[in-house]
């Protein structure tokens, strides 16, 4: 079989097709955060490190608490996804290391993928409070209610006051 036949070049077109899809198909995994050193974060010990120790071990957090200074916040996520798909995570290490006021260790908690929260809005409507209109009631819904018969604006038959 030489590469002018016809047949070669339609399995070829075929071959080179497939290969193109799979590719567009290939599954995305990606790296965020903090890359964790199980070795080093073992040798974080309450009551022996401090903050000095515990930054040149594990190095500047990945954020501190913002509502109490004393914390530190390691976090790292593997995620997952197909071509345009929302990333799911496969794999999450958050490690909390707290201090106290002198600034020595406390404690250092290590949590997984078990924090993390799936959150799902309520469709494609936000719920809002208030009356539910017709686009016409919107549009001519005014109509006699401004100027009305006794001249004092916002006055209807609903609410003569006008409040």
């Amino acid at each position: 079989m030489t590469a002018s036949t016809p047949r070669f070049r339609a399995v070829a077109t075929v071959a080179v097709a497939s290969l193109m899809l799979t590719a567009g198909c290939a599954r995305i995994r990606d790296h965020k955060g903090y890359v964790p050193d199980n070795a080093l974060i073992a040798t974080v010990q309450p009551g022996v490190d401090n903050r000095l120790s515990v930054e040149r071990t594990l190095g500047r957090p990945s954020f501190v608490g913002q509502f109490d200074q004393n914390i530190w916040y390691y976090l790292s996520r593997n995620t997952s996804q197909l071509a345009f798909g929302k990333p799911k995570p496969t794999d999450q290490m958050l490690l909390a290391v707290r201090f106290d006021a002198a600034g020595n260790v406390v404690s250092a908690t290590r949590t997984g993928t078990d924090q993390i929260a799936s959150i799902s809005p309520s469709g494609d409507k936000t719920p809002t409070l208030g009356r539910n209109t017709s686009f016409f009631s919107e549009l001519f819904g005014n109509i006699g209610s401004v100027g009305g018969a006794s001249g004092q604006a916002g006055q209807t038959a609903d609410n003569p006051t006008g409040n």
